[in-house]
Parts: structure tokens; C-alpha cells; sequence
């Protein structure tokens, strides 16, 4: 492992979307543009700000369309949202978003429990989505859930997920994820999935979006690395959660995956201190401490210690 490194990679912010709609509580609409407008001033430039799924559903991002009108951001940073149906694509297109993301499951059970629809009722939506999308010239990425493992049909069979992105990819996706949605990933899974998708999707139009629920989700980095994947998925801070695993770790943390790249000599663009000053940020909005280790180290050395060293005694 770590033969082929690449020389950069780009890091996609999904905290201000799939961070925020895990969280209890609603954060109010200055709170999530101030958050998005300090990621960018990191060096993020992949920012996906908000979802235009329904509030009935959604009620985190309610507030997406004010969200996406109101924050200021540098030209260089591309910002997409997530959008179910036509609806929410209209709903993007108001916002002035040049780029929206669609998802779907890998597995029947999950998508019906998820949207209420089969994965052929699903395709046909997002296929409506990016033809109208493809004519406006607005980039599509693709969310594909439950690559590797599903809570209610357990281990993904690999060339399942390989029809089902074939067709995808029929449908004119420009860039899909491949989500480890319960974090259920091991390297060798990931090496060997990519593997077999390669033939069929480019590497520079896949990322990989781990969870870190059963801890693994740099070591699936590391993997993903060496197999050619220069896209990957994070959210500031490990901001959201797993909603079928009470209690454990979700998203990986956008400073964690900085840091081992970073470490490895390879460039993202992002400023990892400016990044961590992000994560304090987002703790601040939601009032508590978020999970990334990195970040919880690095406030942890900017604190300073907070007790004297106890004196050792001879019993």
C-alpha cells in the first residue's frame, strides 16, 4: 500500500449539509453562512451548503434558499446543494447554484425505509434531475448510499453496485460518491470495490465519503489513495452523525483527512489551522463538542494545559 500516491487532492465539504441535517437542533440561518463563509476562507473550494429536500423531512435546512442567496463567497469556491425531485432543482436554480448533487441507495430495503421509492422509481426521478440539469449547464454529482454495507441487508454485493452505477453513469453524472454510510468499510473492501468500478467510472470523476462508526475511515482513506481516488468527502469537526448506529461516530472530520494528507506530502489547498479555527466555530453554533480528533487536539494546544502536573508520591 501507498505506492501511487497522488500529488493533491481535492477535499469536499459536506458539513453545512450532511453535518447539519444529523443535528438535534435547528442552527439558525447566520449561524450556517457563517460557518460555510469560514470554511472557504480555509481553502475549501468543493462546499456543499445546504439541501432542498423537504422541510417535512429536513427541517435542519429549512432555511436552504436564504442560506444559499445570502452567503458570500470567493469566485474560486463552487458550491452545490442536494436536491430530490424537480422541485428542490428549482428551488437550486433560484438559489444561482451551478452545481446540485443527487443520491440514491444501493440496496432496495434502504432506499424504500430512505425516499419511499425502489431503486428503479429512484433512477427515474434523478434522470429527469440531470437531463433538465445537463440542458442548464449545471454540474451533477451523485450520492450513492450504502456502497459496502446496509444496515437492513448487511454486506453490498460489489457488482451490484457496479450495475447500478453503470446506470448512473447513463444518466450523465459528472462526479459520485461512494457513501460508507454505516462505516461499515474495511481497506481491503474499498481496493477492491474501486477496483471493479474503474472500468466503468473514471477515478478523476469518483470520491469516496467514509464514516468513521467503527473507527476505519483513514485507514479507507489510505486505501482509497492508493487505488487512485483523489476526491474525498469530509465534514468540519465529524459534524453528523450515523443515523443507524446510536451513539457512534459519523462523518469522517475534514481536519482529520488534512492532516494524514498533509502528513503524506500531498496538497489540498487548505489551511490546516485556519481549518481548526472552522471547527471551533461549529461547536460554537451548535453548543458542543464535536468529535474530530484533530481538532479536538489542536484547541486542546491552543488552551494551554488547564491544570498543574500532579506531584508523584512514594507509597
Amino acid at each position: 500500500m501507498l505506492e501511487h500516491l497522488p500529488p493533491e487532492v481535492t477535499v469536499f465539504e459536506v458539513g453545512p449539509r450532511d453535518g447539519l441535517q444529523n443535528e438535534a437542533n435547528f442552527v439558525v440561518t447566520s449561524g450556517k453562512v457563517r460557518l460555510i463563509e469560514v470554511l472557504a476562507e480555509a481553502g475549501l473550494t468543493k462546499i456543499e451548503i445546504t439541501s432542498f429536500v423537504s422541510p417535512k423531512w429536513i427541517p435542519q435546512l429549512a432555511d436552504g434558499l436564504q442560506v444559499a442567496t445570502t452567503v458570500k463567497l470567493p469566485p474560486q469556491v463552487t458550491t452545490s446543494a442536494l436536491v430530490p425531485n424537480l422541485k428542490g432543482y428549482e428551488l437550486a436554480r433560484k438559489a444561482g447554484l451551478r452545481a446540485i448533487a443527487l443520491f440514491m441507495s444501493a440496496t432496495e430495503t434502504h432506499s424504500k425505509k430512505n425516499i419511499n421509492k425502489t431503486i428503479t422509481q429512484a433512477m427515474v426521478t434523478l434522470k429527469e434531475v440531470a437531463q433538465l440539469a445537463r440542458q442548464d449547464g449545471v454540474k451533477v454529482r451523485g450520492y450513492l448510499s450504502v456502497v459496502f454495507g446496509c444496515p437492513y441487508e448487511g454486506q453490498v454485493n460489489a457488482d451490484h453496485v457496479a450495475k447500478i452505477v453503470s446506470s448512473l453513469l447513463e444518466i450523465g453524472i459528472d462526479e459520485l460518491s461512494l457513501g460508507d454510510t454505516i462505516g461499515a468499510a474495511t481497506p481491503l473492501n474499498v481496493i477492491k470495490l474501486v477496483k471493479l468500478l474503474s472500468t466503468t467510472l473514471a477515478l478523476n470523476k469518483m470520491a469516496l465519503h467514509f464514516h468513521d462508526t467503527r473507527g476505519t475511515a483513514l485507514a479507507n482513506v489510505l486505501a482509497g489513495l492508493d487505488a487512485g481516488v483523489t476526491t474525498f468527502d469530509a465534514s468540519v469537526g465529524g459534524m453528523g452523525g450515523c443515523p443507524y448506529a446510536p451513539g457512534a461516530a459519523g462523518n469522517l472530520a475534514t481536519e482529520d483527512l488534512v492532516y494524514l494528507l498533509e502528513s503524506l506530502g500531498i496538497k489540498t489547498g487548505v489551511d490546516l489551522d485556519k481549518l481548526v479555527t472552522c471547527g471551533q466555530i461549529a461547536q460554537e453554533i451548535l453548543g458542543k463538542q464535536l468529535p474530530g480528533k484533530y481538532l479536538q487536539a489542536a484547541l486542546a494546544q491552543r488552551s494551554g494545559p488547564t491544570a498543574k502536573p500532579r506531584r508523584e508520591t512514594n507509597v
